[in-house]
C-alpha cells in the first residue's frame, strides 16, 4: 500500500515542489486547503488530478483532527503559514495565530489521533534575525527581527517541546531563503526576475527596491524539499539547517538578472525607502554540514543558475508560453 502524506500549504511554492517529489516516490498525497474563494491552484495545476484536496485550517484544531482521523497519513508536512515578512509587521496577531499557534494545534491533533505520525515543521532562517554568529547552525541562538520570525521561533520550539514531552517524531527544517519560478511576486527575488522580464519586453521601465545591501543565503526550492523528505525518513527526529552556505546581496541578484537579458541594472533600479523594513536582518548565511553528514543532502542548483531560471520562466510567462505560477 502506498505511503500517505499530508501537506499543509500545498498550493504554495514549497508545497508544490514537495507534492511533485512525493508523487514521484509513489506516495498518496493529501493536500490541506482553506475554504476560501481565493485558493490559487496555479502552482499545482499540472498535478491537481493526482492529489486529494481536503478542507482544513490551522486556526481550527477540530478540522485537523478530522483530516488525520479520516486519512491516516504516515507523514505530515506543515508548510502553511503567513509567510511574508513584510506583511507580518502589518498583521502581527494573524501571523502569530497561523504561523505560531497553528503549529501547536496541528501537533496536538497528531498527539490525540496518532502519535506515530512523523511531523515536519517548516522553520526559517528568519528566526536568527540579528545574528549571534556567522555562519548559523542548529545551535545558533535565535534573535528574530520581525513578527514572522518570532512566530517561527514559537513554532520551532513547540515542535521540540512535543518531541521531548510526548515522544512525537517531530522535526524542524531551518530553511534559509529558497526561491524558484513559483515564488510569490511579493518576494524580492521574484519581484526582480518578473520586473527584468517586463523591462526586457518593454512593458515597464523601472524597478523600485529597498535595501540593495541585504544579503541572503539563496537556494532553489526544488532542492530544499528533498531535504524535508529525508528528515522524516530518519528513525530519530532532529533539527537541520538547510542552505547553500553562500551569501549574495540583492544587488548581486539584480546584476545577474539584468545581465542575463543584456541590460545594465543601474539604469533601471531605483532605491525606494518605502520598501525598507522597520528592522532589517543582518547577514543570514548558514552551515548545512549536519544535513550533509546525516541526511546525505547537498544543494544541486548554483545561485547564477537559479537567477537565470527565474528570469527565463518570467519571460516565458509574459510571452504566454507558460501557465501562470504566481
Amino acid at each position: 500500500m502506498a505511503k500517505r502524506a499530508l501537506i499543509t500549504g500545498i498550493t504554495g511554492q514549497d508545497g508544490s515542489y514537495l507534492a511533485e517529489l512525493l508523487l514521484d516516490k509513489g506516495y498518496e498525497v493529501i493536500g490541506m486547503v482553506r475554504r476560501s474563494s481565493t485558493v490559487n491552484f496555479e502552482r499545482i495545476a499540472h498535478i491537481q488530478d493526482k492529489v486529494r484536496f481536503v478542507p482544513g485550517d490551522l486556526l481550527d484544531e477540530v478540522s485537523m483532527i478530522e483530516i488525520l482521523r479520516t486519512y491516516r497519513p504516515a507523514e505530515v508536512y506543515n508548510l502553511a503559514a503567513q509567510s511574508f515578512v513584510q506583511t507580518s509587521f502589518g498583521q502581527p496577531v494573524l501571523t502569530g495565530e497561523t504561523t505560531a499557534l497553528g503549529v501547536t494545534r496541528l501537533l496536538d491533533a497528531i498527539r490525540l489521533v496518532d502519535p506515530e505520525i512523523r511531523f515536519y515543521q517548516a522553520s526559517s532562517s528568519e528566526m536568527f534575525g540579528k545574528v549571534q554568529e556567522v555562519p548559523q547552525t542548529e545551535t545558533t541562538p535565535f534573535h528574530p527581527r520581525s513578527p514572522y520570525g518570532v512566530a517561527k521561533v514559537y513554532g520551532h520550539w513547540i515542535t521540540v517541546n512535543y518531541r521531548e514531552s510526548y515522544g512525537l517524531h517531530g522535526t524542524s527544517g531551518i530553511l534559509f531563503n529558497h526561491e524558484s519560478p513559483r515564488r510569490g511576486l511579493e518576494f524580492v527575488t521574484r519581484k526582480i526576475s518578473h520586473a527584468v522580464a517586463q523591462i526586457k519586453l518593454g512593458k515597464i521601465d523601472e524597478l523600485r527596491l529597498g535595501n540593495l545591501d541585504a544579503k541572503r543565503d539563496w537556494g532553489f526550492a526544488g532542492d530544499y524539499v528533498d531535504a524535508m523528505w529525508r528528515m522524516l525518513q530518519r528513525d530519530t527526529p532532529e533539527d537541520y539547517v538547510v542552505c547553500t552556505g553562500e551569501t549574495h546581496s540583492v544587488r548581486e541578484f539584480c546584476e545577474l538578472a539584468f545581465d542575463h537579458v543584456g541590460l545594465n541594472w543601474e539604469k533601471y533600479v531605483v532605491v525606494d525607502e518605502t520598501f525598507m523594513r522597520p528592522a532589517e536582518v543582518d547577514l543570514l548565511v548558514g552551515d548545512a554540514s549536519k544535513a550533509a553528514d546525516e541526511l546525505g543532502w547537498i544543494p544541486q542548483t548554483p545561485f547564477a543558475d537559479l537567477v537565470r531560471m527565474m528570469v527565463e520562466a518570467d519571460i516565458a510567462l509574459l510571452e504566454g508560453r507558460l501557465r501562470g505560477l504566481a
